[in-house]
Order: C-alpha cells, then sequence, then structure tokens
C-alpha cells in the first residue's frame, strides 16, 4: 500500500487561460492545464497525474465549448510518484 507524501487543496482559475483558444478546444484545453498545474506544484510527471472520474464528468459536464471557470481540487501524492486529483468539497 502506497503511502501520503503530500496532500494539498487548489483553486484553479481557468477561464482567463482558456479564452484564448476556440471554443471547440477549450475542455479539452483545460484538461491539458489542469494536469501542467498539477504537475508542476506537486513535482510529478504528467503521466502520473490521475483524475478522478467526477472530475472529469465536472470539466465535461457542459460539452466542450464551455468548462468552468473556475475549479476547486484536492490532490495527494503518493510515494510511488502517483498523484490522485479528485473534486475538493
Amino acid at each position: 500500500m502506497a503511502k501520503i507524501v503530500l496532500e494539498r487543496v487548489y483553486s484553479i482559475r481557468l477561464r482567463q487561460k482558456l479564452k484564448k483558444y476556440p471554443r471547440w478546444l477549450r475542455t479539452k484545453k483545460a484538461v491539458k492545464y489542469l494536469r501542467n498545474f498539477l504537475s508542476r506544484h506537486m513535482k510529478a510527471l504528467p503521466e502520473n497525474i490521475k483524475f478522478d472520474t467526477k472530475l472529469n464528468e465536472k470539466l465535461w459536464e457542459r460539452g466542450a465549448q464551455k468548462p468552468p471557470g473556475k475549479i476547486k481540487v484536492r490532490a495527494v501524492k503518493f510515494d510511488d510518484g502517483i498523484v490522485e486529483v479528485e473534486i475538493a468539497e
């Protein structure tokens, strides 16, 4: 069983970052931005960041053109380098 090394809660603003992309690409770019943000702040590789299904559904619930403007996430890093991300309550 993996041991928890680091646990943080982030409130990430997406709206300003996504305005420069065409509407049909915004949610895809939001997922990529979220992965890169967490990679930078949790000191993990982007491919080691795993999103919870509820987080993914929250990002995509209004379709590809209208991702949420701001999202609050809880990231947990384990000693094997895997970071699990879920929606913060």
